[in-house]
């Protein structure tokens, strides 16, 4: 029996999410980049446009365990990792797992949950583990964060600090999908939601198998030198307060890796880099209050350190 490539199971997991993802292409590569990157992800948009279906879709097309937490202003760190209760027939205290303990977590409107509990998940995120009463609990080896916010309401939230948006690998957004697209997600749940019906593409160990295969792409010492470069030119640039960290440029590079593993390649690119520096850069910078409310953005900021620096041939 032959074993599918990495690149198949890619196209196959991908291919079961735009089932019910319609028009999100750009969206789902950017997430299984992360996903297969070995980071987490912050969706940040508008309610409505599918960022919980993408978790879903993604944890179904791949047979593993799907949790959702909605975060509010009286979640508590217990409540996401679990707690420890007393057992009276042994006498001693039994430990009960949170949400947390399963492979893909939904951490929705993060930014609704005060700071004690948004750094109760990062920790878990950044160590793979959570400690609760001196005990220190493994978390699962396949375990990936998705978690939203809000772009527009403000009212009653603790926005994320630059450190911890520097925990996760990406952050882009969904969107609004053409209208013909728009369309056929009213014919597809005209009568069911396609979510209900949808099956595993994928095996969870074929999945651990592409974080493992990612790690192996080649990426040569000159791109990994023009990775370094992109992230050290945010920190210079006009208008902004706080670049790209180092842990920023491992990201870009495993990013990349997954970019070139998804189309088939067993070495980086610099187009792979090219495409990935934004979702995995640009939520990281911290932009002086005068350049931001003159319009300036993370975004144009990497497109600009892209614009300047040559690649290497």
């Amino acid at each position: 029996m032959t074993t599918p490539s990495s690149q198949d199971l890619f196209r196959k997991t991908a291919a079961n999410i735009e089932k019910v993802m319609r028009g999100q292409a750009s969206s789902i590569r950017k997430l299984l980049a992360a996903f297969a990157g070995g980071g987490h992800v912050l969706l940040e948009d508008f309610p409505g446009t599918g960022k919980t279906t993408l978790a879903k879709a993604l944890a179904r097309s791949i047979g593993a365990g799907f949790s959702r937490v909605q975060f509010t202003p009286d979640l508590l760190p217990s409540d996401i990792l679990g707690v420890s209760i007393f057992d009276q027939k042994t006498g001693g205290f039994r430990f009960h797992h949170g949400p947390v303990f399963t492979n893909i977590v939904l951490a929705d409107e993060v930014n609704r949950a005060s700071p004690r509990t948004q750094s109760a998940l990062l920790e878990a995120m950044g160590e793979a583990q959570v400690s609760v009463d001196g005990t220190t609990h493994k978390l699962p080896e396949l375990f990936f964060v998705i978690a939203t916010q809000n772009p527009v309401e403000f009212h009653g939230t603790y926005p994320l600090p630059e450190a911890q948006m520097d925990r996760f690998m990406m952050q882009f957004a969904t969107g609004y999908v053409p209208a013909e697209d728009e369309v056929a997600v009213l014919s597809d749940q005209q009568k069911v939601h396609p979510l209900d019906s949808l099956s595993a593409s994928v095996t969870l160990e074929e999945a651990v198998g592409l974080r493992r295969a990612v790690r192996e792409v080649r990426i040569s010492e000159e791109l990994k030198r023009y990775i370094v470069d992109l992230a050290a030119s945010t920190r210079h640039a006009q208008g902004v307060q706080l670049g790209a960290s180092p842990r920023a440029s491992l990201s870009l590079m495993r990013a990349a890796q997954a970019a070139a593993l998804m189309d088939g390649k067993d070495f980086v690119s610099p187009a792979h880099i090219q495409e990935m520096a934004v979702p995995v850069i640009a939520h990281r910078l911290m932009l002086d209050p005068q350049s931001k409310f003159s319009g300036l953005t993370g975004k144009a900021v990497v497109e600009a350190s892209l614009a300047s620096l040559p690649a290497p041939a």
